[in-house]
């Protein structure tokens, strides 16, 4: 089974449990997620089955959008509400000061992974250091914050705020950072995940949904195609006399595909298809004195011509 499964995971399980669930429901060994999503939070967790799996790198670097609770005049260990309560403050602020402090964190900046997370220091992760008391020096890092706005207030120390940012942002860690620039603390006491890395909210599916379409045998029918989160990437054809070509990993230039490859910029990721089968993803290379797209990953087990045109 190929392809991804748009995954509504609910508030309890971690995301490596919610991946074993599916597994077990689909009978597909080979499986991974595309990002992690605490067990504190709800939202859209792709999962990736089969083949699909060679192109879980690829959809983590994309945006992320977020819907949060934040609660101010707390601060825990954990930077949200499941966490051991280390200050509390009177919390009054109004709606314009949220939305003042909001405008803030707009754009490029600096920000500390918490103690609470996945992240490695020196092969052990940061979370099983925090469970044993212990707190190491972490290094900031660059993230982005495309935009965040404030859905909805509830005086005097609740807001709804929706975030659009970049990989590796810990939305956590921006409440808490809101908190501290309001000057009484805050924590992430609600998370949703509306959006990553192609799948939204809208057509994500619960493991009930799961179980109840494989005891009637309709499972396939939520299994979304490889090439689904990849749509923004351009379409490049390969020619039949140049499939072997292209299955040995060689680049490929004008006369091995069927579109103009002036129409592309130098760089950008295409999708590699021989009619309507997915092969895998190149990258255009127009730097040289002879522009070709590169073979980047296969995505097929096919190595021979005949292997492909058995499958059209």
């Amino acid at each position: 089974m190929d392809g991804f499964i748009n995954l509504l995971k609910p508030i309890g399980p971690t995301s490596f449990q919610a991946v074993s669930s599916v597994k077990r429901i689909t009978g597909e060994k080979k499986a991974g997620h595309t990002g992690t999503l605490d067990p504190g939070a709800a939202g859209v967790l792709p999962i990736c089955l089969g083949k699909a799996t060679k192109l879980a790198s690829l959809l983590t670097e994309t945006k992320k959008i977020y819907r949060a609770e934040i609660t101010f005049g707390m601060v825990t260990d954990t930077q949200d509400v499941q966490g051991k309560v280390l200050e509390r403050s009177r919390a009054n602020v109004s709606r314009r000061e949220i939305e003042g402090l909001l405008r803030e964190f707009r754009g490029k900046q600096m920000q500390t992974p918490p103690m609470y997370s996945a992240v490695k220091h020196r092969g052990k992760r940061l979370y099983q250091l925090a469970r044993e008391g212990l707190e190491v020096e972490r290094r900031p890092r660059t993230i982005e914050v495309y935009s965040i706005e404030l859905v909805d207030y509830f005086p005097p120390d609740r807001a709804i705020i929706q975030v659009e940012c970049s990989k590796g942002t810990y939305i956590r860690t921006l409440c808490h950072d809101i908190g501290a620039r309001a000057g009484c603390g805050a924590v992430m006491s609600c998370l949703v995940r509306l959006y990553t890395g192609g799948f939204s909210l809208d057509n994500a599916v619960t493991i009930e949904e799961l179980e109840f379409h494989a005891q009637r045998g309709t499972l396939q029918s939520l299994v979304l195609p490889m090439d689904y989160p990849l749509q923004d990437m351009p379409e490049v054809l390969i020619k039949e006399d140049s499939l072997r070509f292209a299955l040995n990993g060689n680049p490929l230039f004008k006369h091995n595909i069927q579109q103009r490859i002036g129409d592309l910029k130098n760089g950008q990721r295409v999708r590699l298809y021989y009619r309507h089968i997915m092969l895998g993803i190149g990258i255009f290379d127009g730097g040289g004195q002879v522009p070709c797209i590169r073979i980047q990953k296969l995505l097929t087990d096919a190595r021979s011509t005949e292997d492909i045109i058995k499958q059209v």
